[in-house]
């Protein structure tokens, strides 16, 4: 402990005070020996830094639970499945970075729970480098990260039904895939260049159809032809 505590470059009572709080695990013990190694070292390294970003050690205790009980990197990216979704790993001090002040352990829980988040070992995986750049946008613009969160959720909901669309179409009408080896159907090619042409499209006509109704004194004449309905 002395010697983690020196490599930390925080006193020995504050790495006591760290461990029974739970903030950091157990040492590996050989008889009376207490081997602690870097994953320890990453933990504390990582509690000094969030300490400074003013986070508090109640709060960071909280975090950490979240992280140590959350959903692992396999299981949230689905190692194996076809992704044009680039990983980004972090640490808890840059995602803090990212979410500053919004970083709470139930944001995260929630975050854990919709597939964004993953842990492994000591770092973060967050399963898409747009999604998180354009959420921390919306963060800064002043929309609450439980509302991004909450939104995404009701995306999702409605990307799927979309994706289940797009494949039924393909499935039924499209040739057929060849099979690779072990059985497995390769992806269309043309599945996702089609999907999201007509999804952007249709996305962008109706923020049009939108923003219209939004202008004053708009009327039915200018409405559009959605006016009629």
């Amino acid at each position: 402990m002395e010697e983690l505590a020196r490599e930390a470059g925080i006193p020995l009572r504050t790495v006591r005070f760290y461990r029974e709080r739970g903030l950091i695990s157990p040492p590996r013990r050989e008889g009376r020996i207490a081997w602690y190694d870097d994953s320890h070292l990453a933990r504390l390294r990582t509690i000094t830094g969030l300490l400074e970003r003013g986070h508090t050690l109640t709060g960071i205790a909280d975090l950490a639970r979240t992280f140590e009980s959350g959903r692992d990197v396999a299981e949230v990216l689905g190692l194996g499945e076809p992704s044009e979704e680039t990983p980004v790993r972090l640490t808890p001090e840059q995602l803090a970075d990212y979410f500053e002040g919004e970083s709470t352990p139930e944001n995260l829980a929630l975050a854990m729970e919709l597939g964004y988040l993953g842990t492994d070992g000591e770092e973060i995986v967050h399963i898409s480098r747009r999604l998180l750049e354009v959420s921390a946008e919306l963060v800064r613009e002043g929309v609450p990260l439980a509302t991004v969160l909450a939104t995404g959720r009701r995306v999702r909901e409605h990307a799927d039904a979309l994706a289940d669309l797009f494949v039924a179409v393909l499935q039924e009408y499209g040739p057929e895939p060849p099979a690779a080896e072990g059985g497995e159907v390769v992806e269309p090619p043309q599945l996702r260049p089609l999907a999201r042409a007509v999804i952007d499209a249709e996305l962008s006509m109706a923020l049009d159809r939108r923003l219209r109704r939004e202008k004053p004194g708009a009327d039915a004449a200018g409405a559009g032809p959605d006016a009629a309905e």
